[in-house]
């Protein structure tokens, strides 16, 4: 199946089965190299990017641990997803996605790097930052909604109600000190998870809700 086939289907029950909102999808660069980095809920998150009607050219580092399900491996291969294997320094799928990223295509991922089984923001990872770094291209934080509860409803014949809230682009000053290099990520990672934070829900916002640095992101 080709890609845009895919992504017609999945539009189609999107629309056809639950209820989807976009916010603040003027947020998003129309072209070039573009990070979206977004709290990670659920196995619906990734289609709920694949369907966002601004950037139809979206791909997505996804875990290596989703290869053992039969359907989410198909859709992530047909999608044109990256894997990446978490337990190790993977720079092979870090290679394919600052490539994706130097096509001018938009990158899916999570700083948090697996899935919350609270359902609330858990400590970010510095990856995101490591990789917005090296490709020189911006982040647009986002802040999905409702999808941790989708598969549930939907096999209980309930429409799910999903919502995808995505905040302004910005852009992370190279590193010129190399001696507080560890300290630098630290505080873009925390920047970058704030930004998320900022356009959740407070019980979505997790380990997050009380940083000192909420207030200056805040919309």
């Amino acid at each position: 199946m080709k890609r845009s086939t895919l992504q017609w289907i999945v539009r189609f029950l999107m629309r056809t089965l639950t209820k989807t909102e976009f916010y603040g999808l003027e947020n998003i660069p129309s072209e070039g190299g573009v990070i979206i980095a977004i709290n990670h809920l659920s196995y619906m998150d990734i289609p709920l990017l694949f369907v966002n009607p601004s950037r139809p050219d979206i791909t997505a580092l996804i875990t290596t641990k989703y290869q053992s399900h039969p359907f989410i491996r198909w859709f992530s291969e047909t999608a044109g997803g990256i894997w990446i294997d978490r337990d190790i320094a993977d720079f092979t799928a870090i290679r394919k996605a600052s490539i994706a990223l130097s096509e001018g295509k938009t990158l899916g991922i999570s700083p948090e790097g697996t899935r919350s089984q609270s359902h609330a923001l858990a400590e970010g990872k510095q990856g995101t930052a490591m990789l917005a770094l090296k490709s020189g291209v911006p982040i647009v934080p986002a802040g999905l909604q409702g999808t941790e509860s989708a598969i549930d409803r939907l096999k209980h014949f309930r429409k799910p109600h999903m919502i995808a809230r995505f905040g302004k682009p910005f852009t992370l000053s190279p590193i010129t000190d190399p001696d507080n290099r560890a300290e630098i990520l630290l505080r873009y990672t925390e920047e970058i998870m704030c930004r998320i934070a900022v356009l959740l829900p407070e019980k979505y916002q997790g380990v997050y809700r009380n940083h000192p640095r909420l207030k200056e992101f805040a919309v």
